[in-house]
């Protein structure tokens, strides 16, 4: 298997592009080389210390759980102010004006996992916005898409389902890299940007994260495996919920269920749909912390036997269907606010419109639903030229 070459490998071996230049790295644990060094250290060596360090959610170590507010600190390896753009308040997912008056050029490099919800994206996307405004370059240092760049699935954004889970303009599991998003934001949104992107060498779109040659380092606490990322872009549809998605569990998003959950009557409803490249598991769990926490659950555990067929967004939407089904009175939707938002229900943000969550309630057929998404999604693929940077 020949290595895929990353961008962060390839501007350290070549750092003209940062030398002698004010440069701020937005980044966190995940984004290493091939020898599992942070990129902050990498491109410190290569190129002179950091002005300033941008964390995204979960912080510059990726400690913090989900929308859990991270403060600014200062980095041990560089010495660097971190400035966290995932702070109490939905004003901190910007970058401040006076962050970037003494940046030249902000290098991206936070791996993604090819959902549009992960919200890594979305930071770059405000961090894109706010170098416009000041002047400021942009560099993306590409990776691979790690669940491939070439299955998209999902629907569009409908107006007031904008939300820091619904902020980019793509199906929700996208098929491209960072750098192609980028390109993507640069056209439709910040046309005036200077932007740059190194892109990876020796990846093509079919691949899968393990078949690049690269170790997989979780990029947040509760996606520790590639088969998370792969069912991920449906099964992060659980959070819309009462349910627990297995956070607090050594299997999240792989354990699904509630104390008031039949187990077996729930796996065996799920085996019945004959949903392709899944298999389920009666099961037991009790989560540390989250949902129902010290609470045993019933429910379900997923294992993946087809990555390939595997239909993540209807495996999704079908289990919010069984357990609402099966639990009426019982099964519920979250009613905190949800990434900063409250008067629109998670599910809405997530999905980017009501009609999923008015199908589950209605129990109206989810076909109709997923052929408008396919559709949408063949539209979307036409607006690629020129943003696609790997051959199929």
């Amino acid at each position: 298997m020949n290595r895929v070459i990353t961008g962060l490998e390839i501007l350290a071996a070549e750092p003209d592009l940062l030398k002698g230049r004010r440069w701020a790295l937005l980044a966190n644990h995940a984004a290493v080389d091939s020898a599992l060094e942070p990129a902050r250290v990498v491109l410190s060596q290569a190129a002179g210390p950091p002005t300033l360090l941008f964390a995204p959610e979960h912080g510059l170590d990726g400690v913090a759980q989900d929308m859990e507010a991270v403060e600014d600190e200062s980095d041990a390896l560089t010495n660097a102010p971190v400035r966290s753009l995932y702070g109490h308040k939905a004003e901190t997912l910007q970058p401040r004006p006076e962050d970037l008056e003494s940046v030249d050029i902000v290098v991206v490099d936070v791996p993604d996992i090819g959902s549009r919800y992960y919200t890594f994206a979305a930071t770059m996307d405000a961090v894109m916005a706010g170098c416009m405004a000041a002047g400021v370059e942009v560099l993306v240092l590409d990776r691979p898409n790690p669940i491939n760049g070439t299955t998209r699935s999902g629907g569009p954004v409908t107006r007031g389902c904008e939300s820091f889970v619904s902020q980019i303009p793509t199906p929700i599991r996208h098929g491209l890299t960072l750098g192609e998003i980028a390109l993507l934001l640069q056209r439709d949104r910040y046309p005036e940007l200077a932007l740059g992107i190194v892109t990876c060498r020796g990846w093509s779109r079919r691949l899968w994260w393990d078949q690049t040659g690269l170790e997989w380092v979780p990029p947040s606490p509760n996606m520790p495996t590639l088969e998370t990322a792969a069912i991920y872009p449906g099964l992060c549809l659980i959070e819309a919920t009462t349910l627990s998605e297995g956070r607090g569990t050594t299997r999240p998003f792989h354990l699904i269920g509630a104390p008031w959950t039949d187990a077996e009557a729930t796996a065996s409803t799920l085996r019945g749909l004959d949903l392709p490249g899944i298999a389920f598991r009666a099961t037991r769990f009790r989560p540390q912390f989250g949902k129902h926490q010290n609470r045993i659950c019933n429910g379900v555990e997923l294992h993946v036997t087809d990555r390939e067929s595997l239909e993540p967004l209807s495996l999704g939407l079908n289990l919010l269907r069984v357990f609402h089904d099966l639990g009426p009175g019982d099964f519920g939707w979250r009613a905190e606010p949800y990434e900063f938002v409250s008067e629109v229900p998670a599910l809405d943000l997530l999905t980017g419109s009501d009609k999923a969550r008015r199908c589950i309630e209605s129990g109206i057929s989810f076909d109709s639903l997923l052929e408008d998404w396919r559709s949408w999604v063949g539209d979307f693929e036409t607006t690629l030229d020129g943003i696609a940077l790997y051959p199929r």
